[in-house]
């Protein structure tokens, strides 16, 4: 009846370098000088709640298009035109 949802890996890995590169891009040359404990814990919650938002917006966006059948069906509506 209930299927049990596991954290799917290669999800999780795309999310974190994801995080991983934008926290890098944004925030490490300012702070890299001006690095020390807390500050890289700071940067260490940041990346695990920007993990956890990518992880969890792809999975909303993928999940709902396998459900609905879109990819299936190559439906998406920004790529069609009605003439």
């Amino acid at each position: 009846m209930t299927e049990r949802r596991v954290l799917d890996p290669l999800r999780l890995t795309e999310a974190a370098a994801q995080a991983a590169a934008i926290l890098g891009v944004v925030t490490l040359p300012a702070a890299w000088r001006v690095l020390d404990t807390s500050v890289a814990a700071a940067l260490a919650a940041v990346l695990l709640l920007l993990t956890a938002g990518t992880y969890a917006l792809h999975a909303v966006t993928f999940d709902c298009f396998r459900l609905t059948g879109h990819r299936d069906r190559r439906q998406f509506s920004y790529t069609q035109r009605e003439d």
